[in-house]
């Protein structure tokens, strides 16, 4: 599938996102009734998608068949990457810095042309036609991360950025101990885009299932500011919603320290996130 019938086939997705089909007739102006229940009805299912985000569903966008060797093949070299350079340098990196590793390590191996088209492509696609709603703070693919502009935690391998998210992470530290740990700091598009299509490749080529789990590559906040924070000894709990139930989550709000980007019942098409502080609009 070329790029434009990729992107045209997400387009009319769109259409079918609250259950509308796109070759229905339209509702009159005067069936107002009608129009409400529709929404309504509309509003409940998405909502109910993100309470399960890790089921498929009717009109969930999936690679296509001709692409998914792409999808598994440019998922795997990005995994290779993340081990050959770390964890704290693949977040870091760029596109040009990623093909760059690529012909230089030869356990990496060369991105394939095909491999770089769908990358490009599940870039650009539009990511509403996924059911995600949030914005989309990093729009260039080739965006880089500045890295004078980042300071790394002491005993992690983690980054954030210096000044608003550095703040707000000493400040959460000092009032909470050393039972509150970063998580997860900056992430660039490499890394996003490592995450996303993980996602997808565990459940078959997925495209929706994989944006109700994580923003899609370009849509992270984690690339300009955002940061998670979970409960020491807790590993991958700290990414569920159990988190929101821990007496660190709760000394959180109490002391008015968080926002969180993703709350419950949110309409952005995500799951509930408690560990996402929220420190960067676009």
């Amino acid at each position: 599938m070329h790029r434009r019938e990729f992107l045209h086939t997400l387009s009319a997705a769109t259409l079918m996102l609250y259950g509308i089909d796109a070759g229905a007739t339209a509702v009159t102006a005067g069936d107002t009734m009608a129009t409400a229940l529709l929404a309504d009805s509309g509003i409940k299912d998405h909502l109910s998608r993100t309470h399960q985000p890790d089921q498929h569903y009717a009109n969930d966008i999936f690679i296509s068949p001709e692409q998914k060797p792409q999808l598994v093949s440019l998922q795997q070299r990005l995994t290779r990457m993340q081990k050959t350079v770390g964890h704290g340098n693949f977040a870091l990196i760029g596109v040009d810095e990623m093909r760059l590793y690529g012909r230089n390590y030869s356990v990496i191996g060369h991105f394939t042309r095909a491999e770089l088209d769908l990358l490009e492509q599940v870039f650009n696609a539009d990511a509403g036609s996924y059911g995600f709603k949030g914005e989309k703070p990093l729009g260039n693919l080739t965006a880089t991360i500045e890295r004078r502009a980042l300071s790394r935690q002491p005993g992690s391998s983690q980054y954030l950025f210096k000044g608003e998210a550095q703040s707000a992470y000493n400040k959460i530290r000092k009032a909470l101990g050393d039972e509150l740990v970063l998580t997860s700091g900056v992430r660039g598009v490499v890394k996003q885009m490592h995450l996303f299509l993980s996602k997808a490749v565990t459940f078959d080529g997925n495209l929706s299932l994989a944006s109700r789990s994580l923003a899609p590559p370009g849509y992270s906040f984690h690339g300009i500011g955002d940061f998670d924070v979970g409960k020491r000894g807790w590993g991958a709990r700290n990414f569920t919603p159990a988190f929101a139930n821990t007496g660190e989550f709760r000394r959180l709000q109490e002391l008015g320290f968080i926002t969180i980007r993703y709350p419950a019942d949110n309409q952005l098409g995500v799951r509930y996130e408690p560990w996402h502080i929220k420190v960067k609009s676009a």
